[in-house]
């Protein structure tokens, strides 16, 4: 059954609502393209990418696709001045800003007919992306893997509340990976979801099989937030997270905590497959990811699902 045409599907000219997330150290060509073959919208992300080397994923995934893709861009990359010229220069057609202010950037991006999309955590951070002229908002809950907001409200909460506020289209994300949350957020008021630790364990991901094997064996309550003094980030608990938080616990100073996050610790854990000192960022839906399978075969399953509980909901009588 197909998806009836709405603000995500007409604004990115895709079949399905459907984002995959731009997560460090996965989400390279071979996983975007997989995703926007598939009927979603991939993204490339930019987030640990030197800027030659995003140019060449962007090439390539040029290559991989003719459907519209994406590049995430978290805001206080250090060499943001070049990547934003590579991306005008390559003619990227779609972008996802993040961490960061996003009226900084906005404007340039959209006079180079580029369509700007910003992740925020609150309604008040959605009004401002809406007031610097982004196209769509993504409202991340507090259940999302990786870099998260400081105010740790769910998704249930959140994505009604920027609903209220705002005028332009609403992606919801934060723990969803099956479609029924999928169906959830919706009802919520969500045009469209982003999708990210789903598939962290796609086979397209560059993650390392042994961070992927270890997403499939988490269990309810193997995430934790942590890292709140420096930039909150949802972890897989291992050595490195059990350190963090004996540091957090006896009140650990920004600057001791910066030195025990150290350089390349994502690195470390998610692509080299450091299972015990590496910094290992998935969501709370880890719990309910069970299996490896085609980035594909995912988009046509949480459709199917969709549409499966969307039936239900149907025959169910109060």
């Amino acid at each position: 059954m197909p998806f009836t045409t709405n603000k995500i599907t007409s604004l990115f000219n895709i079949k399905y609502p459907i984002i995959q997330g731009g997560m460090v150290w996965a989400s390279g060509w071979k996983l975007a393209s997989a995703v926007s073959n598939a009927g979603g919208l991939g993204l490339i992300g930019a987030g640990s990418m030197h800027p030659d080397v995003l140019r060449e994923h962007i090439q390539q995934c040029k290559k991989a696709t003719q459907l519209p893709y994406g590049v995430n861009l978290p805001l206080l990359y250090p060499n943001i001045e070049a990547i934003i010229k590579i991306i005008i220069e390559e003619k990227v057609p779609i972008v996802f800003t993040s961490a960061g202010n996003p009226a900084t950037w906005t404007s340039q991006l959209k006079a180079a007919g580029i369509i700007v999309t910003h992740v925020v955590s609150s309604s008040k951070f959605a009004l401002k992306a809406q007031e610097a002229g982004c196209d769509a908002v993504v409202a991340e809950g507090f259940e999302a893997g990786g870099h998260n907001g400081r105010e740790e409200t769910t998704t249930m909460v959140l994505i009604p509340s920027v609903k209220e506020k705002i005028n332009i289209p609403l992606i919801a994300a934060g723990g969803i990976a099956v479609g029924k949350q999928m169906l959830a957020a919706m009802a919520l008021g969500a045009d469209g979801v982003q999708i990210g630790s789903r598939f962290i364990c796609s086979s397209e991901a560059a993650s390392h099989k042994k961070f992927k094997e270890a997403v499939l064996q988490a269990k309810e309550g193997d995430t934790k937030l942590s890292l709140k003094k420096l930039v909150p980030v949802r972890l897989l608990k291992n050595d490195f997270f059990n350190e963090v938080e004996e540091a957090e616990l006896r009140c650990a100073s920004v600057e001791e905590l910066k030195i025990l996050l150290g350089k390349g610790r994502a690195k470390k854990g998610m692509f080299n497959g450091d299972l015990s000192e590496g910094e290992l960022e998935i969501g709370q839906v880890a719990a309910i990811i069970h299996q490896i399978m085609p980035a594909g075969n995912i988009v046509l399953e949480l459709v199917e699902e969709y549409f499966a509980a969307l039936n239900h909901l149907h025959n169910t009588t109060l």
